[in-house]
């Protein structure tokens, strides 16, 4: 099947198009994406099983208005609660999923919403996923910060009052091998309380010794929980196989890591199966590791540099809310993430419902936090973004906002002794 989010590139070498060309039109010339590779842990676990076994007999249409009612009316959401809350049969009812979210919300959270914000170090990728801006494909500027220049960015990041960071690379362990990022992290530590990290995948120990380093919680997106569309997705490198990647957050929670963050990025595939398999994931989890953090978000596709089609197909913002609301409901004390994907008016709307952490001064480019903060023009080189964001607000303009709200914007909750 012809993908429909193909990054198109004029700047590849004949050898470079003649391997896209033929991993794009010949499935038999990819991998098995189900597949381990070599280095790649296995982990004894049966959290898939029972997370893919309710997407699987997820038949949305089957559930009707008494059934969004019944859920509604009942203290705790079960499963099958929540299924209903998912399907279309819940559309009329987003005034009250709202009204219950935000009781939720209220009840486990107060009227806090925190914040933090992305710290890209590195573009570079060995991936070929055909929808996003660092695809090894996509002709785009290159870098690696350097340590001086990490600690560079972090230190103009915390002086504008920011104390939580997630640090990002693109998915190369070539470029970005986890010694690199277990020096950032320690950077991290003198510049913030909290220090997240989104990167590639890696085995247990490699969890262990960044957790070492400094890190306290682990993000990764299984993009689609849809193996059969992940694999149309994802072509080449390591990010193909899909089951290591699922296990990816139980991982980290057994090197130690304080916390896991989840997601599917919708627009991928099925948005209310993935919407299931993403909540479903961390309430098994959540029972095997009753001590750990976990969050969920929602991102929806966003357009990348050499292809502005890119964006959600089905997902729009009322299916999103409903997302939201559905998830507050059946995991009441998860946090929930709201990025800058999202509009400005959405998420200042979302955080006094469901959402319980925004990003602010966000730059998915590479090396540009001083001329963003600054506002003044950088003659240094910089590396291309992985997205367009939509919501470009500074934190001190975020703060206002959000205050204004009568909401309390938080920095951070943690005192380290």
């Amino acid at each position: 099947m012809k993908n429909q989010f193909f990054v198109d590139s004029d700047s590849l070498s004949s050898e470079a198009a003649a391997v896209k060309h033929r991993l794009e039109n010949d499935p038999s010339s990819r991998t098995n994406h189900m597949e381990y590779m070599p280095g790649m842990e296995v982990i004894e676990s049966d959290v898939c099983d029972n997370v893919m076994g309710h997407v699987r007999s997820f038949d949305y249409s089957s559930y009707t208005a008494g059934d969004v009612r019944a859920a509604l009316e009942k203290d705790t959401c079960t499963i099958e609660d929540f299924k209903a809350l998912l399907s279309p049969a819940a559309e009329p009812f987003l005034e009250r999923m709202a009204q219950r979210a935000r009781i939720e919300t209220g009840r486990h959270f107060g009227n806090t919403v925190y914040f933090f914000t992305p710290l890209y170090i590195a573009n570079y990728c060995e991936n070929y996923c055909v929808y996003c801006g660092f695809n090894c494909y996509n002709h785009i500027n290159r870098m690696k910060l350097s340590m001086e220049q990490i600690e560079k960015e972090m230190k103009v990041i915390a002086d504008s009052g920011m104390e939580e960071i997630l640090i990002l690379t693109g998915e190369s362990r070539g470029q970005s091998n986890v010694e690199y990022i277990g020096e950032a992290c320690k950077l991290a530590r003198k510049y913030f309380r909290m220090t997240g990290l989104e990167i590639y995948p890696v085995n247990t120990d490699e969890y262990r010794y960044l957790h070492q380093c400094g890190a306290d919680y682990v993000t990764v997106f299984q993009e689609t929980y849809d193996a059969e569309r992940y694999e149309q997705l994802h072509l080449l490198g390591h990010k193909r196989v899909w089951p290591y990647r699922f296990d990816a957050q139980e991982r980290a929670l057994r090197g130690g890591m304080r916390g896991v963050a989840f997601s599917a990025l919708l627009g991928l595939s099925d948005f209310r199966k993935d919407a299931l398999a993403s909540a479903l994931h961390v309430y098994y989890l959540q029972r095997k590791y009753p001590y750990a953090e976990m969050s969920l978000s929602c991102p929806r596709l966003r357009p990348i540099i050499n292809n502005d089609r890119i964006n959600p197909q089905d997902v729009g913002e009322k299916q999103l809310c409903q997302i939201l609301c559905a998830y507050r409901i059946f995991l009441p004390y998860v946090g929930i993430t709201v990025s800058s994907r999202e509009s400005a008016e959405f998420r200042n709307g979302i955080v006094k419902i469901a959402a319980t952490k925004v990003s602010a001064g966000v730059s998915t480019g590479i090396g540009d936090h001083e001329s963003k903060y600054s506002g003044k023009v950088s003659e240094e080189q910089h590396g291309d973004e992985q997205f367009e964001i939509n919501d470009t607000r500074s934190l001190k303009s975020m703060y206002r906002d959000i205050s204004k709200e009568g909401l309390q914007p938080v920095m951070n909750d943690y005192i380290f002794l």
